[in-house]
């Protein structure tokens, strides 16, 4: 049988990714794997879903998943190509499950959780505020928004500020190797991206937004009627950035928000 060959991104989707910081794939996964994503979380926070009673709380956090349809749903053929495309064939980790997982539900309370802010790589602090990013995305390739239910506007979708990972390049770069703290970057760096674009992270269950590691983005509450199940991993490398390698298109952003050549 010949190997087929699957479609990957546009060139167009490319380079949307570089000058805005994300990408929206819908498809990405079938209903059923959502569905069956759904299903086990639903047992593992001990609610039902026809018991709108029970849900007391604007949110509950799963940590991680490694079960077979979150492990499937992480790996099938359009992402891996869209991987290779956005990162560089052969420099990713394929992702051995999902998580974590923010489950939304109705609430008319504020979340707690819904601040600006860009997700941290790397650190070893007890103190996740003392946690870090440096300007080469050291330890993470992607962020990746992996939507288990139908997400619509009021369905607390994730809000992210497009083009905001080209100000936070620029914020990282004086920071060097070591990177700026979460401390730090909350401090000023998130206020110079307020002028951005917001857009909502919506979209039907086995939708996908592959996003730039250094995207600014947000949690907010619950206004609909139906509980919101999201998994929101990193996309891991290999290895460190290896300048030998042709850059990828995380890089070309980080080039062209600093004007640099590394």
């Amino acid at each position: 049988m010949p190997k087929t060959e699957h479609v990957g991104l546009t060139s167009r989707q490319v380079q949307s990714f570089i000058d805005d910081g994300f990408v929206k794939i819908e498809n990405a996964f079938s209903a059923d794997l959502a569905k069956q994503c759904r299903d086990e979380l639903w047992a593992d926070i001990g609610l039902l879903p026809d018991a709108p009673e029970s849900w007391i709380r604007p949110v509950i956090r799963v940590a991680s998943k490694s079960s077979p349809p979150f492990v499937e749903a992480g790996n099938t053929p359009q992402l891996h190509k869209a991987y290779d495309q956005l990162v560089g064939a052969d420099r990713w980790l394929a992702p051995k499950g999902l998580g974590t997982f923010p489950i939304r539900f109705p609430s008319p309370e504020s979340p707690g959780d819904d601040g600006w802010h860009v997700d941290m790589s790397f650190g070893d602090s007890p103190d996740f505020m003392e946690w870090r990013a440096n300007v080469k995305s050291s330890g993470r390739l992607l962020l990746m928004l992996f939507l288990l239910s139908d997400v619509g506007s009021d369905d607390a979708p994730t809000k992210i500020r497009k083009g905001s990972h080209a100000t936070i390049a620029r914020e990282l770069l004086p920071y060097g190797a070591a990177g700026a703290t979460l401390r730090q970057l909350s401090a000023h760096g998130y206020a110079s991206t307020e002028d951005c674009q917001v857009e909502l992270a919506t979209g039907r269950a086995g939708t996908v937004y592959l996003c730039h590691p250094f995207l600014v983005h947000a949690a907010q509450p619950h206004r609909g009627e139906r509980p919101r199940f999201m998994a929101q991993p990193p996309l891991l490398p290999k290895a460190e950035f290896d300048p030998a390698l042709p850059p990828s298109p995380v890089q070309l952003a980080i080039r062209q928000a600093c004007g640099l050549m590394f």
